[in-house]
């Protein structure tokens, strides 16, 4: 028995007669893929723009703590008879130095300050500190710790004579707490040059 030979058209269809529900699918799934696209876009644009700030943030935050820190520094161990008022004290001194303290270390501070004026009025010491380098340890939103190096140079009056004193070196570590916005020691302490014998440390 032989088979007629199947038509050309028979089971197939030509572009011109496609489903126009097949068509309609595939200009909405093209719609749908852009718009994916669009959005993993601006995704990643967002997302490299806020970690950029954030690393500027960050980076601006370490530069005023460490910018402050050497100006606590260099205001509150910088003194002499220069700055000694006729009373014997040193008011311009007190003020340079809380302008960069919190007000409760400022109470600290003040007591301290007497000492201070003490030396200079008494032996004419005079301090220049000279800051080697300053780094963060700590940086949040509102706290941070500090650490400066540096060495003072002293020197004090005997029999008129100004007498040198050999450098001192120094390395401190701060607090600072951000008050309206600003950056403000609140403490000091002075970090021994070799650490503390600890347990198993010797």
């Amino acid at each position: 028995m032989v088979v007629p030979p199947a038509s050309a058209d028979a089971g197939l269809s030509s572009p011109s007669s496609a489903d126009p529900r097949s068509q309609l699918f595939r200009l909405v799934l093209a719609a749908v893929l852009l718009a994916v696209t669009l959005a993993a876009s601006v995704t990643a644009a967002t997302l490299w723009a806020t970690r950029g700030a954030s690393a500027g943030e960050t980076q601006a935050g370490r530069e005023a703590v460490m910018a402050q820190t050497e100006q606590f520094v260099l205001r509150s161990f910088s003194y002499g008879p220069d700055l000694l008022a006729a009373d014997n004290t040193m008011p311009d001194y007190r003020t340079r130095v809380t302008e960069v303290i919190t007000p409760k270390f400022a109470a600290e501070f003040d007591k301290s300050a007497g000492a201070a004026e003490q030396l200079v009025a008494q032996a004419g010491v005079a301090r220049v500190p000279d800051v080697f380098g300053t780094g963060v340890s700590s940086l949040d939103e509102d706290s941070a710790r500090t650490l400066i190096a540096g060495s003072f140079a002293d020197t004090y009056t005997a029999k008129g004579k100004t007498v040198d004193q050999e450098p001192i070196p120094f390395r401190i570590e701060v607090s600072l707490v951000r008050i309206d916005g600003e950056w403000l020691v609140d403490d000091f302490s002075p970090v021994s040059a070799t650490p503390e014998p600890t347990e198993g440390n010797p």
